[in-house]
């Protein structure tokens, strides 16, 4: 019986990424696919090189892929963090970036991920939101974009943008109900046991 290739997510590091921003979607991602394999998915990290990153804390991080040596990605998630200012100047990962939009079924974002998706043009004419402190730079590199401050993800059929760090917890679950369904998606839920309630 011939084995059937799953559909790769791709999630992207960079130095200065936020940990949360990757790390909250990669635990929904990969909880979800190694214990639900037969829904035909994969997760894995992707960074230019293929090598250790430094995350916005201090973590340091190793992706699975370079941005030469990966599969091809069904779905795409950028992630924020400081690191994404010199990104938005970056030629060459704007230019990859755009590259994966030709390909990619469904981009996503978390946090100032977004900036480099505007920055890129991705994201003109399109509702998206960010952190809720570069909402002003996300307008500012493209006004075409509606900027959607109060959401905590924006879905806009191939594009998913989400608000600030643990947002991209939220966007993750969502992406999972898209792809596998509302009740899987619940189970992830259950299974990370995720249940934010305000602690005041």
């Amino acid at each position: 019986m011939a084995t059937v290739e799953p559909r790769h997510i791709g999630i992207v590091l960079f130095d200065g990424v936020e940990e949360l921003d990757a790390i909250g979607p990669w635990d929904v991602l990969a909880h979800w696919t190694r214990r639900y394999p037969d829904d035909g998915f994969a997760v894995s990290c992707v960074s230019r090189d293929g090598g250790t990153v430094e995350c916005a804390k201090g973590l340091t991080v190793r992706a699975h892929h370079s941005y030469a040596d990966a599969p091809g990605f069904e779905v795409l998630l950028h992630p924020g963090g400081r690191g994404t200012r010199p990104l938005v100047r970056d030629e060459a990962h704007l230019a990859w970036v755009r590259r994966q939009r030709e390909n990619v079924a469904l981009m996503t974002s978390v946090c100032t991920g977004s900036l480099v998706y505007a920055a890129a043009g991705l994201l003109a004419g399109r509702p998206a939101t960010t952190h809720w402190g570069a909402v002003d730079e996300l307008g500012e590199l493209d006004p075409s974009v509606t900027v959607r401050a109060e959401e905590r993800f924006v879905d806009d059929s191939d594009m998913i943008t989400s608000a600030g760090v643990s947002a991209g917890i939220d966007m993750a679950l969502h992406l999972v109900s898209r792809l596998a369904g509302v009740e899987r998606a619940r189970q992830v839920r259950r299974g990370i046991q995720y249940d934010p309630a305000p602690p005041v």
